[in-house]
């Protein structure tokens, strides 16, 4: 289990770091104008410039991938039942996602910003967690129905 955790933090850093670069781009081509935005204005002023909030930013991607990739293999653990495995994979996620995106100005630094935050984050986590979800279940389905196949003699 140590070695899949450090194995998925390596990879999950310049995973993490490829993500956020993607994502400054779809939002400069959704929001710029024909122009590259590496990171919010916010974060440019906090670092004095450019540069130093771009190799910010990217660290901060970089340990965020770390994190999630690090944290999957707890929906590995097969004597954790759904409800814990969800729990503790959120509880990690959120401690590490939130203090990043607060670093790294994606939140407005309020407690209204900052529940604004969490809030989306529960929604898009509760989306995807419903998706994976309904996406187990039916490769489930799939696979007890070519079990009775076989079974009854069935072979597909």
């Amino acid at each position: 289990m140590k070695k899949k955790i450090i194995l998925r933090s390596i990879l999950g850093f310049p995973i993490g770091i490829a993500i956020g670069y993607l994502i400054t781009i779809f939002i400069s081509l959704s929001l710029a104008n024909g122009y590259y935005l590496p990171c919010v204005p916010e974060l440019i002023s906090a670092m004095g410039n450019e540069i130093n909030a771009v190799v910010l930013q990217a660290l901060l991607c970089g340990l965020l991938g770390t994190g999630f990739a690090a944290s999957s293999v707890i929906w590995e653990i097969e004597n954790w039942n759904i409800i814990k495995q969800t729990g503790i994979y959120f509880i990690i996620i959120s401690v590490i996602m939130l203090p990043i995106a607060y670093f790294a100005y994606w939140m407005e630094h309020s407690i209204v910003g900052i529940f604004s935050y969490f809030g989306i984050f529960v929604l898009i986590f509760a989306f995807i967690w419903i998706i994976q979800f309904v996406i187990g279940k039916h490769n489930v389905r799939k696979m007890n129905k070519k079990l009775h196949n076989v079974k009854d003699g069935k072979d597909e």
